[in-house]
């Protein structure tokens, strides 16, 4: 079987910084990458925080970057205006759909309640079969082990199946986060529309 490489990431990270400078670096290491391997970056539009790190390493590297922003967050998060394509949507649910069907996978940085809740969507959409999309969290310093340890203890706590868990991979390192994707098994392509606006 061929070796899977999306064409399109989705990012999901924070608006704000975080508090560990190493943080930012690997936000624009990631841009940098997703640049140097022609893939594109399709995230939430903003331009500030980790978001538009993220979205400046890929563009300022010759990348492509993809930005959906609700109307209403154009303003509170800055919005970017040097984007390859913004997409003005009316709602989060529009934005996180649109998102989610511009990517061939998903890549969590650290970030606050909106990234845990986008990362948190996909995972249910992926467990419930509706898509086969491949899903790598950045555990960059540590920051998201609470995280691991609350999936496995939903699977030993009886909510959730062990194969559950095969559905994410965490990286400690920037490096690693290609090879996980391949890695997993390859999306299938007969993803199930998702009418969630």
């Amino acid at each position: 079987m061929p070796e899977f490489t999306p064409s399109s990431l989705c990012v999901f990270c924070g608006a704000r910084f975080g508090a560990d400078p190493a943080t930012r670096d690997t936000a624009i290491g990631l841009g940098r990458l997703l640049a140097a391997e022609g893939i594109t970056l399709v995230y939430g539009g903003g331009g500030v925080g980790l978001m538009g790190l993220v979205a400046n390493a890929a563009l300022d590297n010759g990348g492509r970057a993809i930005g959906i922003i609700p109307n209403f967050l154009l303003q509170r998060e800055a919005g970017h205006p040097a984007l390859t394509e913004t997409v003005v949507v009316e709602t989060m649910h529009e934005r996180k759909l649109q998102m989610f069907e511009r990517s061939d996978g998903f890549v969590v940085l650290p970030g606050g309640i909106g990234t845990l809740e986008e990362f948190f969507e996909v995972l249910s959409w992926r467990t419930l079969g509706l898509h086969t999309k491949p899903i790598v969290i950045i555990d960059q310093g540590g920051y998201w082990q609470p995280l691991a340890a609350l999936l496995r203890g939903v699977v030993e706590g009886g909510f959730a199946e062990r194969t559950h868990l095969d559905h994410v991979a965490f990286v400690s390192e920037l490096k690693d986060v290609l090879p996980a994707i391949a890695a997993m098994p390859p999306p299938t392509g007969v993803e199930k529309r998702l009418d969630r606006v």
